[in-house]
């Protein structure tokens, strides 16, 4: 394993997946391909659950190939070197700890996904989740934990103990606004770990700056390692696979400097938020909507989906009839031109050779519903506009959960955010729309609006409609 050098400066990224691999580790690839030398990345996991990937990549040194594959077909083979220490899984996380303790570190980034913030309708920690649970004990004994805040504040308290400087903390999740909700929850943490010294600290010493990330990126397939074989020579035990589209929006906010991304296409800008609205919104809400709905048309993969006239247009109308108006008006206009952005993710998610699946994207479907959907329908109903669009999607996401309920979907569903009792009861209710409707995780205060419920049962009349059909 290759160690960083003396004089490298060190990101710490926390979450050694696919899509990180696929996305921050490539732009700092970027930048050392052009020249830009003084940084890299050393990666770490915070769980034991992916034990092969980090195995592989211990003995590749941190290198691995990056496979892309255009909307045309167009295949690009890349060997990323950007990491240049892969930290082993250890429950202490004592090279972890050290790692962010060590002054070369200046910035320390994260994937998560959206249900690891543990964070409830209004933004608060909810220390009712055994995991956040289980950390706070461990942050008031000294110790790191499983969680990014009983993680961070481990690395922090050791970090502020080696009087090794400020750092920036920089969430790279489908987080709206995630560095200012992370640095909220974080607090939070600290504060109830009863550690005033290190919340002071904090407070001076860290930036959060919030940023927004896109690239699809599907679990590698199996057949993956052959063609990365076939295509470069070099038998990758740890290749990953996305789309050539990629997308980096970061407010420049750093506490201890930064790599030079702006020089290899990432967009250092004042504020995130209208990029950050585009992509959640339009993006990764009609990525849940197609999954949702092929899944109970019977596809297995998102292009397939996108592909299906009665699906495509679900997504398409929903963003054209309920988003757009949402995220652009005279008044204030986005920066970000919205149909075209609409076109061109369909035309995304229509890329066959990606493969992504239906089980990947479907995942998470609480959080997801309460951050990606539930604001628009809060937007149009303040205003007093329809929400017949927006509705689709939770009655999508309901049918899905009723076969859930029942066993009946073709593969393991993954919620991380979703309590199965609740879930459960909803499905068990003797209206589930009203349950749904009503369910304060999913909506906050819009749960049980009489709007809300009407809509919602004209979306379930469709959305049966469109099973009905697909099963006659």
């Amino acid at each position: 394993m290759a160690h960083p050098a003396p004089s490298e400066l060190v990101v710490l990224h926390l979450g050694l997946g696919s899509f990180h691999r696929a996305h921050q580790a490539m732009y700092l690839q970027a930048l050392i391909d052009a020249g830009d030398t003084r940084w890299s990345l050393a990666g770490a996991n915070l769980r034991p659950d992916m034990a092969d990937v980090e195995s592989a990549l211990i003995k590749q040194g941190g290198q691995y190939t990056l496979e892309t594959v255009s909307p045309a077909g167009e295949y690009r083979y890349q060997r990323i070197e950007s990491i240049r220490e892969v930290l082993a899984f250890d429950p202490s996380l004592a090279a972890v700890t050290a790692c962010g303790a060590d002054p070369r570190t200046r910035v320390i980034s994260f994937t998560v996904t959206e249900a690891g913030y543990y964070l409830d309708p209004a933004d608060r920690l909810d220390f009712g989740a055994a995991d956040l649970a289980a950390d706070l004990d461990r942050a008031r004994r000294g110790e790191a934990g499983t969680t990014i805040y009983g993680a961070v504040c481990a690395i922090l308290r050791a970090r502020r103990a080696a009087n090794a400087g400020a750092v920036t903390l920089l969430n790279c999740d489908n987080l709206r606004h995630n560095g200012e909700r992370f640095r909220k929850g974080l607090l939070a943490f600290i504060e109830k770990a009863g550690d005033t010294q290190l919340l002071e600290w904090v407070c001076t010493q860290t930036t959060s700056p919030n940023a927004m990330v896109d690239r699809i990126t599907p679990r590698p397939p199996p057949e993956l390692r052959q063609r990365v074989l076939q295509a470069t020579g070099w038998d990758d035990a740890a290749p990953v696979t996305g789309e050539s589209f990629i997308q980096w929006v970061i407010e420049d906010d750093f506490a201890n400097g930064r790599p030079d991304w702006g020089r290899v296409g990432v967009q250092l800008v004042e504020s995130v938020a209208p990029y950050e609205e585009a992509k959640i919104r339009i993006l990764n809400a009609s990525h849940s909507c197609i999954a949702w709905a092929g899944t109970l048309a019977g596809f297995r993969y998102i292009h397939e989906g996108t592909y299906d006239a009665e699906i495509r247009r679900m997504a398409f109308d929903y963003v054209t009839d309920d988003v757009i108006p949402c995220l652009h008006s005279p008044e204030r206009p986005s920066p970000v031109d919205l149909p075209a952005y609409r076109d061109v993710v369909l035309e995304r998610f229509g890329n066959p050779a990606i493969r992504d699946t239906n089980q990947r994207v479907a995942m998470d479907g609480f959080s997801k519903t309460s951050g990606f959907i539930a604001p628009t329908v809060r937007e149009r109903l303040a205003r007093g506009e329809r929400i017949d669009g927006v509705a689709m999607l939770p009655a999508l996401f309901l049918a899905f959960l009723q076969r859930w309920h029942r066993g009946a979907l073709p593969y393991a569903y993954q919620d991380q955010g979703m309590d199965e009792a609740a879930a459960h009861a909803i499905c068990d209710a003797a209206d589930p729309v009203a349950a749904l409707a009503a369910n304060r995780t999913l909506w906050g205060e819009t749960a049980g609006d009489v709007r809300l419920v009407e809509a919602l049962r004209k979306a379930d009349a469709r959305v049966q409609a469109f099973i009905r059909g697909r099963t006659a």
